[in-house]
Order: structure tokens, then C-alpha cells, then sequence
């Protein structure tokens, strides 16, 4: 016992893994980890910045996409702190209370930024199927009552998984195979029966980013028919170039998110390592290709930001 005076017991903590078998190496990972959380950070938040200050950006589509460059601003300080801890530091250990907050706020930003995605859908839909009211259907105060309703959905049907988690009691290895905590993986180091965690953590995920995904593929599957339906060929091509930029980001969310929820399901037909590093682009790359895509994609966001540097 006195090899533990002054710190915490073993079973009071999990501890945390970067790379699996490239520990002599962190040093050189930290670098390119290093720049895209600096460029995830910067560039939402420059985002943000630009939509608030230039009010010609006051409409539906930057309002929606400032709520998305928030929530990923969010995800990005969430999982940094701990990720860059064990690449720069080699620091490990986690509290179970501060790996459970994690895991809840990742959860949390995961299922808003999902809800946030749907919405830039149903936006997308009602400027190509009704241009004329199209500004004020979403209005601004309307908008606000959206971007409320999907944070609540967030905070309140995620908030059982760590209240889950909190109760079970802990006695296998505790070594998590990522930098950050997540909810399947602290599960099983659980003793307890985890079957409530189990079944409720996958039935709100289909609720919640499954039901999303479902309505953003109808949303386009309308888009798509109304926009045949124009006889133009450039105004058809017009409209459908207006979703170009919101699909690259539906696909930058949904497809790692998918695949890593299918490798979990089929257990060990993976090899771990693909696991991992899809892990890390699960939850850095959306917020590292968000404001880029969208920078890139829209003239107009694009002029403002170039006018803001030059001021």
C-alpha cells in the first residue's frame, strides 16, 4: 500500500492510450495533432467571428453553419485536452468523474452537431423548393428555437449514459485503447450488469444521429425531385451546387461515425489500429474540414473573410 501514498488507487482512474505500439514515436504524432486542433480552433472560431460581425452573413444558411462551427469549436477543446496531454506529456491517468464528463460532452456535441446537420438540410430544401419565403420561414428568432431544442435534445437524452456508468463498479484492466474516454469502451471495464447502458445508449442512438441521417437522406431525396423537375439545365445545376457544401459535411460526419459503429458491432473482424485511427478521425476531422469546406465552397463567405484579413 505504500506504493500509492500520495496518489490514486488503480481503481480510481482508467488510463488512457494514444497509439497503440507507437509510444516511441508521440512526439512526431503530437505535430500534425497539434496543427489540426490549431486549425479546427482557429478556423471555427474565425468563422463564428465573421458571421457575427458582418451582417450581410445574417442569413439562414451562416447562421446555421456559425451553430455547426460552435458545436465543432466545443468538440475540438473536448477531446484536446487529454489527446495532446498523452502525445506532449505522456500523462495517462483519468479519473472515472472527469472520463464520464468527457465521454458525456462528446456524446452530447456528437448528437447536437448531428441535429445541427439535419437542419442545414431542411434549410437547403426550403431555399430550393421555396426561394420566396424561404427567409421568412427560418427567421433568426425561429432559428434560435431550433438550435435550443437540439442542444436540449442533446443534454437531456445523453445524460443517463454517465449516470449509468457512474453506479457500476470497476474491477477489470482499466486501459482504454484511445486518448479520449468513450462510452463502449468504459463499459466494459464495468463488473456490473450493463445491460440498461447497452440497450439505451444504442436505441438513442437510433433516435437521435440514426433518425438525423434518415431525414437529411429524405431531405435530399426531395431536393433531388424538385430540382429535376426544373426545365433549366444551369438553374437545375445552380440549385444543386448550393448543397455541394452541406453533403461534403454530412459525409465528413456520418461516415467515419457509421463505420466505427459497424467495426464495433462485427468485434474483432478489424485490426484495432484501423479502430483507432478511425476513432480520431471520428471526432477531429469534422471540425478540421467544416470550416474549410465551407470557406472554399461559398463566394460569399469567402469575400467576407478576405475582407476582414485585409481590415
Amino acid at each position: 500500500m505504500s506504493a500509492f501514498n500520495g496518489s490514486k488507487l488503480p481503481s480510481e482512474v482508467f488510463l488512457l492510450t494514444g497509439i497503440l505500439g507507437q509510444e516511441c514515436i508521440y512526439l512526431w504524432i503530437s505535430i500534425p495533432f497539434c496543427l489540426m486542433y490549431a486549425i479546427a480552433i482557429v478556423g471555427n472560431s474565425f468563422i463564428v467571428f465573421v458571421i457575427k460581425t458582418n451582417p450581410s452573413l445574417h442569413e439562414p444558411m451562416y447562421i446555421l453553419l456559425s451553430m455547426l462551427a460552435i458545436t465543432d469549436l466545443a468538440l475540438s477543446v473536448t477531446t484536446m485536452l487529454t489527446t495532446l496531454r498523452i502525445f506532449l506529456l505522456n500523462t495517462r491517468e483519468i479519473t472515472h468523474n472527469a472520463c464520464f464528463a468527457q465521454l458525456y460532452f462528446i456524446l452530447t456535441l456528437i448528437c447536437i452537431e448531428s441535429s445541427v446537420l439535419l437542419l442545414m438540410g431542411i434549410d437547403r430544401l426550403i431555399a430550393i423548393r421555396d426561394p420566396l419565403r424561404y427567409a421568412s420561414i427560418l427567421t433568426p428568432q425561429r432559428l434560435a428555437k431550433m438550435w435550443l431544442v437540439c442542444v436540449l435534445r442533446g443534454v437531456v437524452v445523453k445524460l443517463p449514459l454517465p449516470i449509468f456508468l457512474k453506479q457500476y463498479r470497476y474491477c477489470r484492466e482499466n486501459i482504454l485503447t484511445r486518448s479520449y474516454c468513450t462510452n463502449g469502451e468504459v463499459m466494459k471495464m464495468a463488473c456490473s450488469d450493463i445491460t440498461v447502458n447497452s440497450i439505451y445508449g444504442l436505441l438513442i442512438a437510433l433516435l437521435t444521429e440514426g433518425l438525423d441521417s434518415l431525414l437529411i437522406l429524405l431531405s435530399y431525396v426531395m431536393i433531388l425531385k424538385t430540382v429535376l423537375s426544373i426545365t433549366s439545365r444551369a438553374e437545375c445545376l445552380r440549385a444543386l451546387n448550393t448543397c455541394v457544401s452541406h453533403l461534403c459535411v454530412v459525409l465528413a460526419f456520418y461516415t467515419p461515425y457509421l463505420s466505427l459503429t459497424l467495426m464495433h458491432r462485427l468485434g474483432n473482424s478489424f485490426s484495432p489500429l484501423v479502430q483507432i485511427l478511425l476513432g480520431y478521425v471520428y471526432v477531429m476531422f469534422p471540425p478540421l474540414l467544416n470550416p474549410i469546406v465551407y470557406s472554399v465552397k461559398s463566394k460569399h463567405l469567402r469575400a467576407r473573410i478576405v475582407e476582414t484579413f485585409l481590415k
